[in-house]
């Protein structure tokens, strides 16, 4: 089911925002990035997201998918850790179960965060993706659950995969501590 709401409606209606996410990166762009998570427009997956992080779950996360003008991906909390096996990056999730897809009128613009998930729209679990560019072509296939509002600039400077897959060689740029803000 569709939730009728376009960014401009969230952003008007005031502090939609209930928590927002800290991310320190490191590897070929460093800093922070810093994200606002849309609680109204995706309460099970903001939820989901914010456990994870505050339980250190997202600490030490690689991007294991990036696509040049397009996103980076991370959050495979099962997988995705430097030092493991990484080539199974992607492919994991965490303990907590899948979750309902929350699909919104929300467009997938620059900075916007989505939740990553596989052919069934109700697996998204712990990974997620940031938009480099405008993917309308995912409006109402993922889950819209926040957008970049500081260190786009760091987002922008993440290490770059395989221009099809997405896949990265050699050692991927980390999240070496994910915080969550108020």
């Amino acid at each position: 089911m569709y939730k009728s709401l376009s960014l401009l409606a969230v952003l008007a209606a005031g502090p939609a925002f209930a928590s927002g996410l800290e991310i320190q990166i490191e590897g070929e762009a460093n800093g922070t990035v810093v994200i606002d998570l849309l609680e109204d427009v995706a309460p099970q997956h903001v939820t989901q997201i914010t456990e994870l992080a505050a339980e250190g779950a997202y600490d030490g996360v690689v991007f294991h998918r990036v696509i040049d003008g397009f996103m980076a991906q991370t959050g495979d909390v099962q997988f995705g850790r430097l030092g493991e096996n990484i080539r199974a990056a992607g492919t994991g999730g965490s303990r907590r179960p899948d979750l309902p897809a929350e699909f919104s009128d929300l467009p997938f613009e620059r900075g916007v965060v989505g939740m990553a998930r596989s052919q069934n729209p109700n697996s998204a679990n712990s990974q997620f993706f940031i938009m480099f560019e405008p993917g309308y072509f995912l409006n109402g296939q993922y889950t819209v659950v926040g957008r970049v509002t500081g260190g786009m600039d760091v987002v922008d400077a993440i290490k770059r995969g395989e221009a099809r897959s997405g896949a990265i060689s050699g050692t991927p740029d980390v999240m070496t501590k994910v915080t969550v803000t108020d």
